[in-house]
């Protein structure tokens, strides 16, 4: 008798169709559809909270109409300016009420060559458009952001495409998002006027220290050139404690940071979170081994006006050849200007 066929009706047939060697793949497609889900969901997670960080950060900024629309020069130009409100009705030691800028700084990044960091003193002598000469802060205070803009250009022949003011009353809020910042003096200081209390040295600086740091002048034996310098430093140890990589670990610290730092901030129209970073990029590499930091060519820090009193003379036939090598990149790395010596 034959044996039956394989297709023969009366043959038992398996209770699955699919061989044994095809089972296990229905489970493996599965696996591999989970891990592909959570993968996209994990990047989605990664990718939603920088971009939130960056809309909401840039949403706080706050603007001004600050830039004059001149005709744009070779490289970048920033101008921070360093501006100690008292709206709350304090009157200062000068006896200045309301907000003024005590710091000037142009931060020049040239198309080649080291990025460049100067110091405006601002007491400087300077033609202000409309108000013949004065000291450079004086533009400030007749015609805010825009007329000390047009008075910077004036005398730097540099465009600016960004203007940050930097309220050194937010300072206290910013050094403590970061934890503190490392800062350096190397003589002792005790000065009624701003409250600071050093002791020639370095050391960790909370909030409130490094306010007074960046204030002091009248205990300063170099006056508003030492004030700057301490207040670039501040600004540098800001910028290092933001860089470090820890930070992309911590969104709360990330939050009070972004909350501080644009509390203390107004820019011009147009500049946004982006520009600041590229901002925060210059200001290191120009304090950096590589970058160029001071002040113009000064001739006189006691130079006596009838309209201003005691102003400071800067250099009338260096200062211009100085500012057109800032454009163009070509002075080397280092320290420049300064009071000149006796």
């Amino acid at each position: 008798m034959p044996a039956p066929r394989a297709d023969d009706p009366g043959r038992p047939r398996s209770s699955s169709p699919i061989s044994a060697g095809d089972a296990p793949v229905a489970p493996r497609h599965r696996l591999r559809r989970r891990i592909l889900t959570v993968t996209a969901l994990v990047l989605a997670l990664l990718l939603a909270w920088p971009i939130g960080l960056l809309i909401w950060s840039n949403g706080k900024i706050h603007h001004v109409t600050a830039l004059s629309g001149a005709a744009d020069t070779p490289g970048t130009t920033y101008l921070l300016a360093g501006s100690d409100s008292r709206a709350d009705g304090t009157i200062g030691a000068d006896g200045t009420i309301g907000a003024r800028t005590d710091t000037i700084m142009v931060l020049q990044v040239p198309t080649s060559g080291p990025p460049a960091l100067i110091s405006l003193p601002r007491d400087s002598y300077v033609p202000i458009p409309g108000h013949g000469s004065n000291k450079l802060n004086a533009s400030f205070s007749w015609g805010g952001a825009p007329l000390l803009v047009k008075t910077v250009e004036g005398l730097t022949g540099l465009t600016i495409d960004h203007y940050v003011e930097i309220g050194f009353g937010g300072v206290e809020q910013v050094v403590n998002a970061v934890g503190g910042v490392q800062l350096c003096l190397d003589y002792n200081v005790a000065d009624p006027d701003s409250g600071l209390n050093w002791k020639a040295g370095c050391r960790l600086a909370d909030g409130p220290t490094a306010l007074s740091f960046a204030r002091m002048r009248y205990a300063d034996p170099t006056g508003d050139i030492g004030r700057g310098q301490r207040q670039r430093q501040i600004v540098s140890a800001v910028t290092a404690a933001v860089a470090k990589p820890s930070l992309i670990f911590q969104p709360s610290r990330q939050v009070a940071l972004i909350d501080a730092g644009t509390g203390a901030l107004t820019a011009s129209n147009g500049t946004d979170v982006i520009d600041l970073a590229r901002l925060a990029l210059a200001f290191r590499a120009a304090t950096g081994p590589k970058g160029i930091t001071g002040t113009p060519p000064i001739k006189n820090m006691d130079y006596r006006v009838a309209n201003a009193g005691s102003t400071v003379q800067l250099d009338p036939k260096l200062t211009p050849v100085f500012f057109q090598a800032i454009k163009n990149g070509t002075l080397p790395p280092g320290t420049v200007g300064g009071a000149p010596k006796p």
